[in-house]
């Protein structure tokens, strides 16, 4: 559950961004949006390895 709760944080931590870049049309919000959504993108996928491991090893 560790893992899920790193990508709530991450997930809740760009709010900010995605209200500057989408209501207020920061372009620099935009970048940071998009550089928080690679590491999303990137925890999803280091979790999906982990689950499928999990899996195979019972």
């Amino acid at each position: 559950m560790k893992r899920y709760e790193e990508l709530k944080n991450l997930i809740l931590s760009l709010e900010g961004d995605f209200v500057k870049f989408y209501d207020k049309n920061n372009s620099a919000a935009g970048t940071r949006v998009r550089k928080g959504m690679q590491d999303i993108k990137n925890l999803a996928q280091e979790i999906r390895v982990e689950v499928q491991e999990l899996k195979n090893d019972e």
